[in-house]
Formats: C-alpha cells, sequence, structure tokens
C-alpha cells in the first residue's frame, strides 16, 4: 500500500525559469504543480501550496505560516511524510525553524534545486523525486527535519549552503550526510541523538545578528540598543571572542536583560569561553553571554527568536543552547 505525502511548495529557484535575458525569475504558474505525476508511482501525493516567495523574501513570520499550514493538514488527514520545496538561500533557516517547531515522528524532508526549470541540467525534479523517495523511506522516521539535494540526506540542525551555484551546494561542516541516495535505496547512516521542540503562537519579538571583525567599532551594539532588539547573535572570532572595543556594549546589553548569544564565524568548530584576556569568551561568559554549541549565525538567530516568543513559561536560554 502506497504511503501518502504531503507535498508543500513555497516557491524559490526549483519553481522558477530563465527568462531570454537570462534572468532567473518567478513564474506566475508554479511549474512544478504539473509535475505531481512523476511521483505516482512513489506514492499518493497531496499537493498544496503555501505561498509562492523567491527565498530571500521568506521571513520567519512565513516559516510560521507554513508550519500551521502543514500541521492543519497533518490534523486533518492521515499523512505519512511531507515534502517542501523552496528555494535555497534561505532553505537552511525554514528547515531549523521547522526543526525546533515541530514535534513529528513523521518525515519532514525539505529540498530545492540550483538551476531554474529550463535550464540545461534542471536539478528540481530529481531532487523532489529523491525527497519523495527519503520521504517514504520508514528509516526516514524519528531524524527530525531532512534536507534532500544531490543524492544526500542533511539533518536541518547541521546543513548549510556552502556555495553560491553548486549542485552540491548543501553540506554539513564536522558531521557529514546522514543518509545517501542511491538508485535502489536510502541509505542512512547515522542518526540524532537528541531534539529540542518548542511551541510558538507568534513572533514578536526581535533578534538582531552582527559578525565580529578586527577592529570591530563599538557604537554598532548601541544600536542594537537603541532600536530596541530584544535579544542579539555575534559571530565572534575563533572560538568566540571579540574585539576589546565591543565589550562595554556586549555588557551594557547584558545588563538589561537583552541575551547576548556568541558563536564562532569559523566555518567548523565549536564556540565556548576559553581566553580569558579582554574579550575573550570565557570572560564574555563570565559576564552573562550564552554559547551556542554547535550551530551557525543564522540558525542561532532563529533559536534565540522562537526561544525568546515561546508560548507559556520562559525558557532557561542558557540551557536551551547547550
Amino acid at each position: 500500500m502506497k504511503k501518502t505525502i504531503l507535498l508543500i511548495h513555497t516557491g524559490g529557484t526549483i519553481s522558477m525559469a530563465m527568462s531570454a535575458e537570462g534572468a532567473v525569475m518567478p513564474n506566475t504558474e508554479n511549474p512544478l504543480m504539473k509535475e505531481s505525476n512523476k511521483l505516482a508511482s512513489l506514492a499518493d501525493i497531496i499537493e498544496i501550496e503555501a505561498f509562492n516567495l523567491p527565498s530571500p523574501h521568506i521571513t520567519p513570520k512565513e516559516m510560521l505560516q507554513l508550519r500551521h499550514v502543514m500541521m492543519e493538514q497533518i490534523m486533518s488527514q492521515q499523512i505519512d511524510g511531507v515534502v517542501i520545496t523552496h528555494g535555497t538561500d534561505t532553505l537552511e533557516e525554514t528547515a531549523y525553524f521547522l526543526e525546533l517547531t515541530t514535534n513529528l515522528a513523521i518525515p519532514i524532508v525539505l529540498t530545492g534545486a540550483m538551476r531554474s526549470s529550463n535550464e540545461l541540467g534542471a536539478d528540481g525534479i530529481y531532487n523532489l523525486v529523491e525527497a519523495v523517495r527519503v520521504a517514504v523511506d520508514d528509516e526516514a522516521r524519528d531524524k527530525g527535519v531532512l534536507v534532500v539535494m544531490n543524492d544526500e540526506v542533511h539533518l536541518a540542525v547541521n546543513t548549510t549552503k556552502t556555495s553560491t551555484s553548486s549542485v552540491n551546494t548543501f553540506q554539513s561542516p564536522q558531521y557529514g550526510p546522514i543518509g545517501l541516495i542511491t538508485k535502489s535505496r536510502i541509505l542512512f547512516h547515522h542518526a540524532p541523538i537528541r531534539r529540542q521542540y518548542v511551541e510558538v503562537d507568534n513572533l514578536s519579538k526581535r533578534v538582531a545578528m552582527l559578525k565580529v571583525y578586527a577592529g570591530m567599532e563599538e557604537d554598532l551594539l548601541d544600536v542594537v540598543l537603541a532600536c530596541k532588539y530584544d535579544g542579539v547573535v555575534l559571530e565572534g572570532l575563533g572560538q568566540g571572542n571579540v574585539p576589546p572595543s565591543v565589550v562595554k556594549g556586549i555588557e551594557s546589553l547584558i545588563q538589561r536583560d537583552i541575551p547576548v548569544i556568541l558563536v564562532s564565524r569559523c566555518f567548523n568548530g565549536i564556540a565556548e569561553g576559553v581566553y580569558g584576556y579582554v574579550g575573550g569568551g570565557k570572560m564574555l561568559e563570565d559576564l552573562g553571554a550564552i554559547f551556542a554549541t554547535g550551530i551557525n549565525g543564522q540558525k542561532a538567530r532563529l533559536k534565540l527568536l522562537i526561544g525568546l516568543n515561546t508560548t507559556g513559561s520562559p525558557l532557561n536560554l542558557k540551557d536551551f543552547f547547550l
């Protein structure tokens, strides 16, 4: 008996076409909506369009909307898995948002394309078929939100876009993919040992993110305070260090109960409080800064946003970011 897969389209390159002038643009009608017949042999497909947006236009509000659309469908009928097509620029952020705000055993799989639907070597349909194959696989259950691109399966918590144009753009630094897709099977070789879930109904709080650099000006954190952000994520140097010039600004934010989350701007490794000099991670930790474990800046920003907007009792943010 075939499984039932909910297929949700959100836009992105996978649904776009290249014009005669060479500009990749959204279509008035998503071309993928005509391709569900290619999936009929794999599953019974329930196909809907949540919205049709280039992924740079997607904000956390659209991510929350997508979650609501998905959950409404799942609660109203028997669904064995979900596949979401999405633009690649912010795909990892939507995937991570859904990872933190859903608590389902069924597979949730995001996929996209690096080449538009009418380009030579278009990868959209291929990735979509592979995503559905993963979503119907029994081994994909209880693994959290997944990203399927270019014959690989990645965890939402680990994967990131690493190339502006390569079809092999999605990688999971340090950890690698959790599964490989062959012509005949899906081979999973590891699974997450811990998942987190937070109930969120709205996103009224605001979180800023700044990349730290040599000689960073001290007044930048004054702007965060003046614009009344509710939290800030800093992509620090090395293991989570900053220039001495911004320490006062960090201390000022923390004294006002505005959480400061530190990650590393490095591609690999984990940020933690090690160095005790002025601006060193240990000093910042002693001031009250919180280190995010194993995620990049954009995901730490989403995590803080979700943590600040959680429904019910406030979270212990330090524990939340462990």
